[in-house]
């Protein structure tokens, strides 16, 4: 993945370039909108227009075909409009500051993991949050930093040098510290979880290096890095999952049991059954644009 328009050659250059213009536009001219109408609008026209022309229909049909073949021809159809209209969704809200946190604090935290995070915190111990592309995964972060939560989150770049810059600089504006996934991101994150904060890590994503574990049922590489860092530093392993309310623009931040500590592995495909419980009951709102079973040296699924 570049990291610099320096390391990219001219041609990949200029086709970031335009493509970062387009998104900086459209960006641009729905935050002129008020805020309802913005994400509504925002979903349906990633729903409607981009998702069928940048291929985002062809990659849920596949991922679809892979781990739920037991839906439907009209199933299908409506979730490539759901998950589509889901993303739009939820780019434009990590644009909005303000009006976004205001709505991912609809309501409290429930369940379990939250008394787990609030001993954490009285006890000066460190907590990872492990979540997925679900609802809204910022807005996980948004509703707990106001309720004194140290919230950290860990990011992976964008291949697109120039977007990145204006997108982590939103994500900013939902909250700090963010820690860039590579070697220097990681010592940050250690000593911020070694001084007793919290820290988000999405865990749905392949991962080059990672381990073959199942999600749906089917091989995927996964990373391992959550889990040996709530081992070697005391963390309660959290996961925590942000569900879009009925009304669109709403949240419920959902926190579960702590995974028991005892192995890595074990504690890790845990959080991927976890995950794949609460999609279960929202498909439309999980991110089935990723290549999540991709294959890598053997490992995860040859069709993903």
């Amino acid at each position: 993945m570049p990291r610099q328009p320096s390391d990219l050659s001219l041609t990949s250059k200029a086709g970031f370039f335009v493509s970062n213009l387009v998104a900086r536009g459209l960006i641009g001219a729905m935050m002129l909108l008020p805020y309802r109408m913005r994400v509504r609008l925002m979903g349906r026209i990633v729903s409607r227009v981009i998702a069928p022309l940048a291929g985002f229909d062809r990659r849920i049909r596949r991922n679809l075909a892979l781990s739920r073949p037991d839906l439907s021809g009209d199933e299908v159809h409506r979730l490539c409009r759901e998950v589509a209209d889901n993303a739009g969704r939820t780019l434009i809200e990590i644009y909005s500051g303000k009006p976004f946190q205001t709505h991912a604090n609809a309501h409290p935290p429930q369940g379990p993991g939250l008394a787990a995070l609030e001993a954490a915190r009285a006890d000066g111990r460190p907590v990872i949050l492990v979540a997925g592309h679900l609802g809204n995964y910022d807005a996980i972060r948004a509703n707990l930093l106001p309720r004194g939560f140290q919230m950290g989150s860990l990011y992976r770049r964008m291949a697109n040098p120039y977007f990145n810059v204006h997108y982590v600089r939103a994500m900013e504006t939902n909250g700090t510290p963010l820690f860039e996934q590579g070697r220097r991101g990681m010592m940050e994150l250690v000593k911020h979880l070694r001084g007793g904060g919290n820290v988000a890590i999405l865990m749905d994503v392949h991962v080059h290096g990672g381990e073959e574990l199942t999600f749906f049922g089917q091989p995927c590489t996964t990373s391992l890095v959550a889990a040996e860092l709530a081992l070697k530093y005391g963390a309660d392993l959290i996961p925590a999952h942000s569900i879009r309310d009925a009304n669109g623009v709403d949240f419920t931040i959902h926190l579960n049991a702590p995974i028991p500590h005892s192995d890595a592995r074990t504690m890790t495909q845990a959080v991927n059954d976890d995950l794949e419980a609460m999609v279960r009951r929202h498909m439309g709102q999980w991110f089935w644009i990723h290549r999540r079973w991709k294959a890598w040296y053997g490992m995860g699924h040859p069709d993903g």
